[in-house]
């Protein structure tokens, strides 16, 4: 089995092989094309339902953009505290390959925020921004590294079923397709690394808690993974997109079985790693 050690090195290579800089790689086009897709519609928040139905296709392609815009928002913020959380734990770390391998970690990540911020930026003129308030509590040791990791793949994951399916659908704009395959490419060595040291450190602490600990852990987990959701049905997009009453297209959405099963597809890998590896036991209800 590939040590924590050997898959840094791996890793390292592949990140310094695949070298790109956010500052050239784009051309980025002066005006979109709104023929195009922006997200595929499949993919989009109210697909499926009354409020879906009722939108022209002009109307559907509108909003596609600014749901794509949502998303880039949405893992741009999630990759702040990813980079913070990282920072602390670079140098600390004793071996130098896992610190090597932080820094092409860090590095990428800080160009997936800017290349996020410029499409929304120059295409609908801002960032969705999303305010979490993180209250002060007392950590069992460890407790707070797994609520750290479990953050950081959940916004890598979920961002991911999306990245790859918006990359190769024809459909959708080009400059659309080029951010999220690029991101994927990145992404896909930040989750192996990531599901190594998850289950690692979930491993390393749970024995040592409680039950209620564990339990508490647990249910805090199917609770992020429901809010994370919660954030995909944003009533600043619909009211940009000239959808009446959002708030009520957003809560018959998150209630909807259609989305529902959206959800749950678009979670299944993650909610995989998580069950086959202890670190849940009961699929949560998304």
């Amino acid at each position: 089995m590939e040590t924590a050690t050997e898959l840094a090195v791996r890793l390292s290579k592949a990140s310094r092989k695949k070298f790109w800089n956010v500052y050239s790689v784009f051309d980025w086009p002066e005006k979109l094309d709104y023929s195009h897709w922006f997200m595929p519609p499949e993919l989009i928040s109210l697909y499926g339902t009354p409020a879906w139905e009722k939108l022209d296709e002009e109307q559907r392609h509108k909003l596609s953009l600014f749901e794509m815009a949502n998303l880039f928002s949405l893992t741009a913020q999630g990759e702040m505290p990813l980079v913070q959380g990282l920072i602390g734990q670079m140098y600390p770390h004793h071996d130098p390959d896992i610190t090597g391998y932080l820094h092409h970690f860090l590095d990428e990540e800080n160009k997936h925020m800017v290349m996020f911020t410029e499409f929304c930026r120059r295409y609908i003129g801002k960032v969705y921004l999303y305010k979490k308030i993180a209250l002060p509590r007392k950590y069992e040791k460890g407790e707070e590294d797994v609520s750290f990791f479990i953050k950081a793949l959940t916004v890598e994951e979920i961002g991911d079923y999306y990245n790859v399916l918006a990359a190769k659908d024809e459909r959708v704009h080009p400059i659309v397709r080029e951010i999220n395959a690029l991101h994927h490419s990145d992404e896909a060595r930040h989750i192996v690394f990531g599901r190594e040291v998850m289950r690692s450190t979930f491993e390393e602490h749970s024995a040592d808690w409680s039950k209620a600990t564990l339990a508490g852990v647990r249910e805090w987990i199917a609770n992020y993974l429901r809010s994370s959701w919660a954030d995909f049905y944003n009533p600043a997009v619909y009211r940009d997109a000239g959808i009446p009453d959002g708030y009520a297209a957003r809560e018959f959405a998150l209630g909807s079985e259609v989305c529902r099963a959206h959800r749950k597809r678009a979670s299944e890998k993650l909610v995989s790693f998580l069950l086959e590896s202890g670190i849940l036991e009961v699929e949560p209800v998304l």
